[in-house]
């Protein structure tokens, strides 16, 4: 039932929200800065209270008259000054509210923002109390009618009985002392908010207490053009020896006071008082929501980690961790916090498709004010920022091994020197600084770790420069210079899903690292590894992953050779190596890939993976680009 009902509240929240959006704009949509224009109506109420206190006498026989000569000798600014009080008032209850209402659809009030809430039932309370209290300040007939009520109410509960009407209403207690004691709770009772709403804010990393200077103004100009449509005025002189049949009525602060006289008071109270425990008690209500480990937050850009508390958005992690994270709304709906997801699973959350669109979301992208984590999780928000602060160092190593394992690819073993060592991750690269200072970029071909021992896989380019250096030139002992580890391209774990590994020629060296690092985590779901070449020589070491799938049940290999010749005699799958894959799976949706090879393959076989189910924020790629030949003079 609770479920259903804030689902029905979000939807009603998203469609009103997204008319907004259209009419304000998506950074000025007031709906997205409830609690700040909450904030600004205080204020806005405190300013204009403090001029009509100016000129309000606490006499008796002068407490109506001067709020009279206020509103009508000076409307101009006194009148204005006093409406704007009274709509403000109004307006601050409306969007504390909706802001709670939202909270709750949004099931956002329970576990660590249950203080939040909490305080925030508390502001709402001392609002209406302030509210109600100055309905009796003008002594008018309203506030006749609202003191009366109220005294009676109060005098229904036990420890009462009479006091306040015999203090408050009859005639003979009514003195310039009166009227003292309602201005000093007038001041006094918004202290005490000021003062719950200090702490109430206090649990919200950088929460906004003031809306954008267009909503102030806009916001402002209404109350004063609604001022002067529709001016707040006072309903005759209070008379306590008659009792007022007719009012015009405040329908935000005085809500239940109809049900005075229909009701029994014992059971406004009891509506009052059981309104106000479910309030407070709902952060603790069933159905309560499964409790998640805090998980870890990777934020770059300054490769940052937080952690974050079950239930809470990425948004707030990093911003009570002091992480400089853009963002605006906190609503899901401008698309300020908008960041990508590089590793780990989220909940999504609930936000507006104009903040986020589907193929943004397929792309990978969330929006941090939203999304929560349901694992460890590494997000960036500012595009290539991962990439860009990878630290890397330069080092100096020997060539210990050149052993051709193809007709056209080399392993080199390189031995660091100075008893240096390396750490890094599979799948990830080092970049070989070539004597004039070009570079070349190779993968890593074991499992993580840290090595004083770096194995290549170099494939020989008709006219490369740097693979005829090494095929023709380069001995063993030669010294040669590198920078690493660089790249992103490595295990996305923890995870659920199957895993497919594609390899396009020397791709294979990179998957290597990845596979077998996967086989050293004890990864038992299914991992499936598609390499594919041109010509059955170009599987260099094809027993390698021959072997694997003895060593390891769940691990199955599909080599696919595009240029099959007769001397192959070959019986294996045939084509390009991603069209293989697209036709032993027809969906793609349960798995994530990883897929190492040219520009081409990858730029061919990325799309079609996804077309066919696969979540972009579950292709995994590391293209490489062969270089030019190097131009020889004549």
């Amino acid at each position: 039932m609770l479920s259903a009902l804030q689902s029905l509240g979000q939807k009603a929240f998203l469609a009103v929200e997204a008319q907004a959006n259209r009419v304000f704009g998506e950074r000025d949509n007031p709906f997205h800065h409830l609690g700040a224009i909450s904030y600004w109506m205080f204020w806005l109420v405190v300013a204009s209270g403090f001029y009509v206190y100016v000129f309000y006498d606490t006499g008796i026989n002068d407490t109506y008259e001067s709020v009279e000569a206020l509103t009508h000798h000076q409307w101009w600014a006194g009148g204005v000054m006093r409406s704007v009080h009274r709509y403000a008032s109004d307006a601050m209850i409306l969007t504390m509210l909706l802001h709670l209402a939202r909270h709750f659809c949004f099931d956002r009030y329970r576990s660590f923002r249950a203080f939040s809430w909490i305080t925030g039932v508390f502001v709402l309370w001392l609002v209406y109390a302030s509210g109600v209290n100055g309905y009796m300040l003008p002594w008018d007939r309203l506030a006749q009618f609202v003191l009366t009520a109220t005294a009676e109410w109060f005098d229904a509960l036990p420890p009462f009985r009479g006091v306040f009407v015999r203090n408050f209403v009859l005639e003979e207690s009514i003195t310039d002392r009166f009227f003292t004691l309602l201005q000093f709770l007038h001041i006094g009772i918004p202290l005490a908010v000021l003062a719950v709403l200090w702490v109430h804010t206090q649990r919200v990393p950088r929460a906004k207490t003031l809306p954008s200077r267009r909503i102030m103004i806009g916001s402002t100009v209404m109350l004063v053009v609604l001022a002067l449509v529709k001016p707040a005025l006072s309903q005759g002189k209070a008379d306590l020896a008659s009792f007022p049949q007719s009012l015009e009525f405040d329908w935000f602060y005085l809500t239940v006071y109809p049900l005075f006289y229909s009701w029994s008071p014992a059971a406004v109270w009891a509506l009052v008082g059981g309104l106000t425990l479910l309030f407070l008690a709902a952060p603790w209500l069933p159905p309560k929501r499964a409790g998640k480990a805090t998980m870890a937050l990777t934020v770059h850009p300054g490769n940052k980690l937080v952690h974050a508390r079950p239930g809470e958005t990425l948004l707030d992690a990093g911003l009570r961790a002091s992480v400089p994270m853009p963002f605006e709304c906190r609503s899901g709906g401008c698309g300020v916090c908008k960041a990508s997801l590089l590793a780990g699973e989220v909940d999504p959350g609930v936000y507006l498709e104009s903040a986020l669109s589907a193929a943004e979301r397929a792309q990978g992208k969330i929006l941090l004010c939203c999304a929560t984590a349901l694992s460890d999780v590494e997000v960036e928000y500012e595009e290539g920022a991962a990439v860009r602060e990878q630290p890397f160092g330069v080092y100096a190593a020997r060539i210990e091994r050149l052993d051709l394992i193809a007709h056209d690819v080399m392993l080199v073993g390189m031995r660091l020197v100075g008893g240096k060592k390396i750490a890094y991750e599979a799948g990830q690269y080092i970049n070989v600084i070539l004597p004039d200072g070009d570079r070349r970029a190779y993968s890593f071909t074991t499992p993580s770790g840290e090595t004083d021992l770096v194995e290549l896989h170099v494939r020989r380019m008709p006219g490369g420069k740097a693979t005829t250096l090494l095929f023709e030139h380069t001995k063993v002992g030669t010294l040669v210079r590198f920078e690493g580890p660089i790249g992103a391209f490595i295990l996305r774990e923890p995870s659920e899903r199957p895993l497919i590994f594609v390899a396009g020629a020397t791709g294979f060296a990179p998957v290597k690292s990845l596979l077998e690092q996967a086989f050293r985590m004890g990864i038992t779901r299914p991992l499936h590894f598609y390499w594919g070449v041109r010509k059955r020589r170009d599987l260099y070491l094809a027993d390698l992953p021959e072997r694997w799938m003895k060593e390891h049940p769940n691990f199955k290999f599909v080599p696919v050779l595009s240029e099959p010749g007769p001397d192959d005699e070959w019986t294996g799958r045939t084509g390009f190596v991603h069209e293989a894959i697209l036709a032993d799976f027809p969906d793609l949706s349960g798995f994530a890939i990883y897929a190492c090879g040219s520009v081409k393959m990858v730029e061919a076989a990325k799309p079609a993976f996804v077309a066919q189910g696969l979540g972009e924020e579950y292709c995994f790629s590391d293209a490489f680009t062969a270089q030019k030949p190097a131009v020889v003079p004549a």
